[in-house]
């Protein structure tokens, strides 16, 4: 579990309070530039140190350089938050899709919180479980989205931001934790011991 801290905080706790503290200070404009420096410098890092790029960021940093540029030349909130509104829904129903043909895209996610090795991809109930995880993320989605778009049109900005924050974060916990039930449920069904800790560091060997 403690391999997904880095992820979360790069793509999605760091950009937040970048934004906030960039908003509160300095003014809406600056904070898009803030943010947007914090994405491709977290990727730029990792690249220098030679470190695998999450999905996660890869995906929240091209989509915020879109956004940005929007927003930026249009001077609007509105839109800056639309976007990932729009994004957030049209990736619900990718979930759905990919489900539907039994190829779920939460499976090539699972891989940057929760390291998985072949075997344990091939265990008969594990795919049946990343379809159902699909729609679950898709629901959660579609909810989350339409609450935030509500608050987007009835809150003052700096309000928003915060109020956005509280409905994501509860939300995704929620999924959070069913995902992680439903995982642990179908290993212990398949006959696997779980067991949460750190990826194992690989010993070095001195000849």
């Amino acid at each position: 579990m403690l391999h997904a801290i880095p992820i979360v905080f790069e793509g999605i706790l760091g950009p937040l309070a970048v934004f906030y503290l960039s908003l509160t200070t300095l003014g809406f404009r600056a904070a898009l530039i803030a943010t947007l420096v914090w994405s491709y410098g977290a990727m730029l890092r990792r690249v220098v140190r030679g470190d695998r790029i999450s999905t996660l960021l890869i995906l929240g940093s091209v989509l915020l350089g879109i956004r940005t540029g929007i927003s930026y030349a249009t001077k609007s909130s509105v839109f800056y938050f639309a976007q990932p509104l729009a994004g957030a829904v049209v990736i619900s129903f990718v979930l759905i899709a990919t489900a539907i043909i039994r190829r779920p895209f939460t499976q090539r996610f699972a891989h940057d919180f929760c390291p998985l090795s072949p075997e344990l991809l091939e265990l008969p109930r594990m795919h049946q479980f990343f379809v159902r995880v699909s729609y679950l993320w898709a629901a959660t989605l579609l909810v989350n989205s339409g609450v935030v778009l509500w608050l987007l049109l009835n809150s003052s900005l700096r309000a928003f931001v915060l109020e956005r924050s509280a409905v994501t974060w509860g939300t995704t916990a929620i999924a959070i934790t069913l995902s992680i039930l439903g995982f642990t449920r179908t290993l212990r069904n398949d006959g696997v011991h779980v067991s949460w800790a750190d990826r194992p560091k690989v010993p070095i060997v001195v000849g």
